[in-house]
């Protein structure tokens, strides 16, 4: 059962991949001659929050799936506190992600900003005039670049595939 866990896992990821590398400069995605540049936008923008959903929801499935390891056959655990209180605070599988959490640079910590990002409207922004201009800002958030999102992507599929040959391997 564990496996089809993973098969669901992995097949989030790929499909996230794809999106990803749609978004890639020579990719034939939102190319075509008779798109605008705003259609073009909008295709780029979708992929993108589309690779990051189905990102957040192999994550979740990574949950699902370390339930599952652990013969919480039924759990559905949404959250990694809610698999802690599962398994037990000394499950080595979540105290791993538990140190990824809380780690600022981690691919698990980028995936909760970006889940915050994507669930809450843009903040309002500052009228900028003349007078009250100071200096120019980045826009705020995680990082969304394709190769930002690939990069966690390949982190989280790294984890995943790691567990299962772990737990294989038992």
């Amino acid at each position: 059962m564990a496996s089809q866990w993973y098969s669901l896992v992995s097949q989030k990821l790929f499909l996230a991949q794809t999106l990803l590398g749609q978004l890639e400069p020579g990719s034939r995605f939102g190319t075509g001659e008779t798109l605008t540049e705003a259609e073009k936008a909008l295709n780029r923008e979708a992929a993108t929050q589309g690779a990051v959903e189905l990102m957040l929801r192999g994550r979740r499935l990574l949950l699902v799936l370390i339930a599952n390891l652990y013969q919480h056959r039924n759990a559905q655990p949404e959250s990694l506190s809610q698999l802690q209180a599962l398994t037990g605070p000394e499950n080595q599988d979540v105290q791993r992600l538990t140190e990824l959490a809380a780690q600022p640079g981690s691919w698990w910590s980028h995936l909760d900003q970006l889940e915050h990002s994507q669930g809450h409207p843009a903040a309002t922004r500052k009228t900028v005039s003349d007078e009250n201009i100071i200096a120019v800002a980045a826009e705020p958030g995680p990082d969304r670049t394709p190769s930002g999102l690939m990069k966690t992507l390949e982190a989280l599929r790294h984890f995943a595939e790691d567990l299962n040959e772990q737990h294989s391997e038992w």
